[in-house]
């Protein structure tokens, strides 16, 4: 699984193979806390787009900065190896930047794929992507299915017991 983890500077030249190769790269993002269903199925729907899945993870600092202190649970090794192990991805890479802008721009994917609260036009990196000839999707939400949700449920829980 770790050979699926790879540095942007590393994916580069393999994903310009593939794609010479006639494989279409689809890309996306996130934060990936604590893996479960509403992930590993927005993650197969992404691969469904093409042949290489590319997901990058948002490293601690930058999910810390979005999602609060408290977070990440698991640090971006351990998301980025809990990804890898998804037989829907073929390769993770991690990023520090505020937004997968610079990513993107680098990796120049065939296909763009965002959960579905990210309107197609405020998706980060569209604009690299139809440059190309590419295309930008939204894919709906698992209802029910949150990292936020687990975390309180878990904390209701811990609560109930220590009552």
């Amino acid at each position: 699984m770790q050979t699926k983890v790879k540095t942007v500077e590393e994916l580069r030249p393999l994903l310009a193979i593939l794609r010479a190769a006639g494989k279409k790269i689809v890309f996306t993002n996130g934060c990936f806390d604590l893996i479960h269903t509403g992930h590993t199925r927005y993650l197969a729907i992404a691969r469904s787009f093409g042949d290489i899945l590319v997901v990058a993870v948002n490293s601690d600092a930058s999910v810390s900065t979005i999602k609060g202190e408290k977070r990440p649970i698991n640090s971006q090794q351990e998301r980025a190896e809990a990804l890898a192990a998804l037989e829907s991805v073929d390769f993770v890479t991690i990023f520090s930047e505020p937004d997968p802008y610079k990513v993107i721009s680098a990796l120049q994917p065939d296909v763009l794929v965002k959960g579905g609260d990210w309107p197609i036009e405020k998706i980060i990196g569209r604009d690299v992507v139809e440059a190309r000839g590419g295309k930008v999707v939204n894919v709906p939400f698992v209802e029910g299915q949150s990292t936020t949700g687990i975390i309180d449920k878990i904390l209701q829980k811990y609560a109930k017991m220590g009552s």
